[in-house]
């Protein structure tokens, strides 16, 4: 680690609970740049995220949350194009003008429209609001899930990746998708070029040392 990776790593600290699927994204990013911040973990099923400490810190209550010296970021995505701003190498986005829209498309049509529908205020809202019993509550999300990664399949190129040879923005955030997608039970086996990209992603250390089952927190129960 270079001196000056070693020293932004030490003014980081990344909040986080391991089978967020945002917290796992800036995993990935972080580890693409070799940085290492301090971990604090926070456990979303005691919701911990909605205490007035964490809130003070993302208004939203949720995770991820970047701080870095003293100033907190919030939104997986946000936090992803600051560090690649902070730290351009390796670069996280295409260097052409189109790629790079392409890769934030494939990117945001995860993080906006199909990860949202799994998130846990979502499934507490179907659950403990519209009274939907467990198989009810899967149906609904798979069905979104399983349109929305239809047309990420199409938007994919032919390359290794998403967009093009190597991994970006859009495989930051197609990776911990599946993984979501696994946890509710979707097949996934008409996605054949997804699940391609990610097993070459998965080849990679910086894809396999942010997955959820790798991190501190993480409790088989949970």
């Amino acid at each position: 680690m270079s001196a000056n990776i070693e020293a932004l790593s030490g003014a980081l600290t990344l909040y986080g609970y391991f089978r967020s699927s945002a917290a796992f994204r800036v995993r990935i990013a972080m580890n693409m740049k070799g940085l290492t911040p301090h971990r604090q973990f926070v456990h979303l099923l005691r919701h911990e995220q909605r205490s007035d400490d964490y809130r003070a810190l993302n208004p939203q209550g949720a995770v991820p949350t970047l701080v870095h010296d003293g100033r907190a970021l919030g939104q997986s995505l946000a936090i992803i194009e600051y560090l690649n701003e902070i730290v351009p190498e390796p670069p996280l986005l295409p260097a052409g003008p189109f790629e790079r829209a392409r890769a934030r498309q494939i990117a945001q049509a995860v993080a906006c429209e199909i990860h949202p529908l799994c998130n846990l205020r979502v499934r507490e809202y179907l659950r403990d609001d519209l009274n939907l019993s467990g198989p009810e509550q899967s149906a609904w999300q798979t069905h979104f899930v399983g349109q929305g990664l239809a047309a990420v399949e199409l938007l994919a190129g032919n390359g290794r990746f998403c967009v093009g040879d190597v991994p970006t923005l859009a495989d930051i955030c197609l990776v911990p998708q599946l993984y979501n997608a696994r946890r509710i039970e979707l097949d996934l086996a008409p996605y054949t070029k997804l699940l391609r990209i990610e097993k070459a992603a998965c080849e990679l250390a910086a894809f396999r040392d942010a997955a959820p089952e790798n991190q501190p927190d993480a409790t088989p129960a949970a």
